[in-house]
């Protein structure tokens, strides 16, 4: 059976992620200038962390808060969550991605253009502007993000109610350290609104091939090593 409820929670809070999200790097350009200070990559690893950790409490209990096609997509491998709303919630990922993205384009056109509206920019030079290199932060970025999904909010011996702590945690160190690396994506839908309200292609396919594999190998890896066994216990 279709859970339309499920698939429109998804659009609002990814809607909200692609939002405040890039909201918080267009602040922290207005406040901390052009470039990555220690200040501004806190005020941007903040801002993702936050609004996940709150979704995750806000909508886990209605779709289970994927936010996500990276972690929707090992869903539907390991037979967590149906092939059709697997597929509907991807597409809702997507409209609440780009809807976000469109929303700060309208509201800080100008500020906002100079950061592409929040999209990752492809491997920095810290990384030599390698795509191989980008390419395997996002897989190994991903798969414990997907760690961190499973163990806490889908393995049955996991503690109560620290689930959206503990992911928006996770992101909150992703972003700290990974947004000098490659922007810090782990999540196609995060990255497509942004770069369709901007028109900033470049490495793009970065942020769908890595997180999606590095989710796989992830999920694969925590449900049938840990979480199959809890529950087979």
């Amino acid at each position: 059976m279709v859970n339309g409820r499920a698939w429109f929670a998804e659009a609002v809070a990814t809607y909200a992620l692609v939002f405040f999200g890039p909201l918080s790097i267009i602040l922290s350009v207005a406040a901390f200038g052009d470039g990555l200070s220690v200040e501004s990559i806190i005020m941007i690893s903040l801002g993702h962390g936050a609004v996940i950790g709150l979704m995750v409490y806000a909508f886990g209990h209605v779709s289970g808060a994927h936010i996500n096609p990276a972690v929707t997509i090992p869903m539907i491998i390991t037979k967590r969550i149906g092939i059709i709303d697997g597929i509907g919630y991807i597409v809702f990922q997507i409209i609440g991605g780009i809807a976000a993205a469109f929303s700060l384009k309208t509201i800080l056109p100008e500020i906002g253009s100079k950061v592409n509206f929040g999209v990752q920019g492809g491997p920095s030079d810290l990384l030599n502007n390698d795509a191989m290199a980008g390419l395997g932060v996002e897989i190994i970025f991903t798969f414990f993000l997907l760690t961190v999904i499973f163990m806490t909010a889908v393995h049955k011996k996991a503690a109560a109610g620290i689930h959206g702590l503990s992911i928006g945690g996770m992101v909150f160190l992703l972003h700290l350290v990974g947004v000098p690396l490659t922007g810090a994506s782990m999540n196609p839908a995060r990255t497509l609104g942004p770069a369709i309200a901007s028109g900033f292609w470049e490495f793009h396919w970065i942020y769908w091939v890595g997180p999606i594999i590095g989710g796989i190998i992830g999920g694969l890896i925590m449900n049938y090593v840990f979480v199959k066994k809890a529950e087979t216990a």
